[in-house]
């Protein structure tokens, strides 16, 4: 039998595109783990898929995963069946331009294989503590990743 996980994720940009940071948070009966991470060159977009990414590849086995996100771009994908349309039409949209960030929308389509994934919308920035936590978590990886990035000089 699966076992039922709870995924709760979110991604920050400084900057569209500029310096990325994700987060999520695993839940699995008592057990919670948080994540993080983040990238140099990046945008918003990116950072919120790679949050979903980043989650389901720390399981070890085949799950039941509900996935929360505040990322209409990632959650509306499955939702409105664009992935699946994209996915058939060779990472081409509607009308005929590709597919942006195709690396990364193959490999959650890969994990959705995986696992039996549910996606759920929820409102960013608003009175849910998971979510909150997330986004402070990815901003937070941000702010290390800044720490890490050597300043220019220009005198």
């Amino acid at each position: 039998m699966k076992k039922k996980v709870t995924l709760y994720t979110d991604g920050a940009c400084s900057g569209n595109p500029g310096l990325g940071g994700y987060a999520g948070i695993l839940m699995y009966g008592e057990a919670k783990k948080e994540y993080s991470g983040s990238e140099e060159e990046t945008t918003n977009n990116r950072m919120e898929v790679l949050a979903v990414i980043e989650g389901l590849k720390q399981l070890k086995y085949p799950c039941i995963v509900e996935v929360y996100s505040d990322s209409a771009y990632t959650v509306n994908a499955f939702l409105e069946g664009w992935v699946y349309a994209w996915k058939n039409s060779n990472w081409k949209k509607a009308d005929g331009k590709p597919v942006q960030n195709v690396d990364l929308w193959e490999e959650l389509y890969a994990l959705t294989k995986v696992h039996e994934v549910t996606f759920h919308k929820v409102a960013g920035h608003a009175d849910n503590a998971l979510n909150n936590r997330c986004d402070e978590l990815a901003r937070k990886a941000i702010t290390e990743l800044r720490k890490q990035i050597p300043s220019i000089n220009l005198d």
